[in-house]
């Protein structure tokens, strides 16, 4: 069983910062591509930022500039740090990651619970 936590949301004013962290624990082989998206309210889920094994990341044109993905292999878990927040920014965010549980098996999508951000303008 895999299981992604995220914590670090809350309430926040317009530019300010806050930090997401999510981590995966269970049975873990390995863990590829990690990321995070966002759905707020009435809207689709969307791509925040997503960062390979290899530390190669891609940014939503919303938020380059503004937030930063990062990993620590050896945790098992994906950060985001977000600035200069925008109301528009407020969000459920959620961890997702493609992991291999079992060596020679293939990988699988899991999600986190998602935690909340709400920026207020």
């Amino acid at each position: 069983q895999v299981q992604l936590v995220e914590s670090g949301g809350g309430l926040v004013q317009a530019g300010e910062s806050l930090r997401l962290s999510c981590a995966a624990s269970g049975s873990i082989f390995s863990i590829n591509a990690m990321g995070w998206y966002r759905q707020a309210p009435g809207k689709q889920r969307e791509l925040v930022a997503t960062i390979t094994r290899g530390v190669t990341t891609n940014y939503a044109d919303s938020v380059k500039g503004r937030f930063t993905i990062s990993r620590d292999n050896a945790k098992n878990t994906v950060y985001l740090q977000m600035n200069n927040l925008k109301h528009e920014d407020t969000a459920v965010y959620y961890c997702n990651a493609d992991i291999y549980p079992i060596p020679g098996r293939g990988s699988y999508d899991y999600w986190g619970q998602g935690t909340r951000v709400t920026v207020s303008s």
